[in-house]
C-alpha cells in the first residue's frame, strides 16, 4: 500500500478517535491527541469538523502552538476562529509567526480589535507589524519577511561562521545572507555555498556578489510570483526607494500567492 495512502488511513483513524473522545466528553484525552498531532493536521481536523465542535477544540488546543495551526488554516476557518479570540490570546497565539501571516492575520481584524492585538504583543512583533502594514496590501512590502541575516562588507568569514553558530538557527528557506552598510543599504549577498568553500580568512567584499536582484517594496505580489518563476528564485531581498534592506520574500510565500 502507497504511503500517502497508509497515512492517509491513519489519519482518519486518528479523526474518528478525537471526535469519538470530544463526543464523550473525555476533553484531557482530546488535548493529549492535539498535542500530538503536528499542525497541518489539525487545522485538517479543524477545517473539517462543525462549528460547535471546531470552537470546543480549538480551546483545546496547546497555546504555543495555536500559532502554527493558524497559519495552515483556511481563510474563512481561521477568520471563525480568530473572530471568538481575545485580544491577549491572539497576541500571543501570533507571537514569533512569520511577518506575512501575521499581517494576514491582523488585516482580518476590526481596527479595534487591531489596534488592542498591537498594544498586546512585544515590542518586535509590534515593529513588524507596523512595517509591514504601511505598505499597500498586495505588494512585496505586506508579504515580506523581516527575519533576514545580515553581513558587514568588512568582517572576514571566520567571524560570519561563528556568529551562524552562536545564533543556532537560521530563518526558513535560507539561501543567501544580504551584505549592508550602516545605513542597511544593501550591497550585495553570500550565498551558503560561497560561506562554506571559501578561505575563512577571506573578507566578505571579497567574495559577495553585487549583482543580486531585488524587489522594490512596491511591487504587485503577482510581479513577485513572476519574478521567482523567471529567475527560479528560493528567496529574494525587498528593498526601498534608497535600496534600504527591508525584508525578504521566500519561495513559500510566493506559492501561497499562487
Amino acid at each position: 500500500m502507497p504511503e500517502t495512502v497508509i497515512e492517509q488511513d491513519f489519519s482518519n483513524k486518528r479523526f474518528d478517535e478525537i471526535q469519538h473522545a470530544l463526543n464523550s466528553g473525555m476533553f484531557v484525552q482530546v488535548r493529549q491527541l492535539l498535542m500530538d498531532m503536528p499542525a497541518c493536521d489539525v487545522a485538517l481536523l479543524l477545517e473539517s469538523s462543525p462549528y460547535k465542535s471546531r470552537q470546543v477544540l480549538w480551546q483545546l488546543v496547546d497555546h504555543d502552538d495555536q500559532g502554527d495551526i493558524l497559519e495552515e488554516l483556511s481563510e474563512d476557518v481561521k477568520k471563525s476562529i480568530i473572530k471568538e479570540m481575545q485580544a491577549d490570546q491572539l497576541a500571543a497565539a501570533t507571537e514569533g509567526m512569520d511577518t506575512d501571516d501575521l499581517t494576514d492575520v491582523l488585516r482580518t481584524l476590526p481596527d479595534s480589535v487591531y489596534l488592542e492585538v498591537l498594544g498586546a504583543m512585544d515590542t518586535q512583533d509590534r515593529s513588524r507589524v507596523e512595517a509591514a502594514m504601511a505598505y499597500n496590501e498586495d505588494t512585496a512590502g505586506s508579504i515580506m519577511n523581516t527575519d533576514t541575516v545580515t553581513l558587514r562588507p568588512d568582517v572576514n568569514l571566520d567571524v560570519v561562521m561563528r556568529y551562524l553558530r552562536l545564533k543556532g538557527d537560521l530563518p526558513k528557506a535560507t539561501d543567501m545572507l544580504y551584505v549592508v552598510n550602516k545605513d542597511d543599504k544593501l550591497l550585495g549577498g553570500v550565498t551558503l555555498s560561497a560561506l562554506i568553500v571559501n578561505d575563512p580568512i577571506m573578507i566578505v567584499s571579497n567574495i559577495m556578489d553585487r549583482t543580486i536582484e531585488t524587489l522594490p517594496a512596491d511591487m504587485d505580489e503577482a510581479e513577485v510570483a513572476q519574478q521567482f518563476e523567471r529567475h527560479d528564485w528560493v528567496s529574494a531581498p525587498v528593498v526601498d526607494d534608497a535600496g534600504k534592506l527591508l525584508g525578504r520574500i521566500t519561495i513559500d510565500d510566493v506559492v501561497d500567492i499562487i
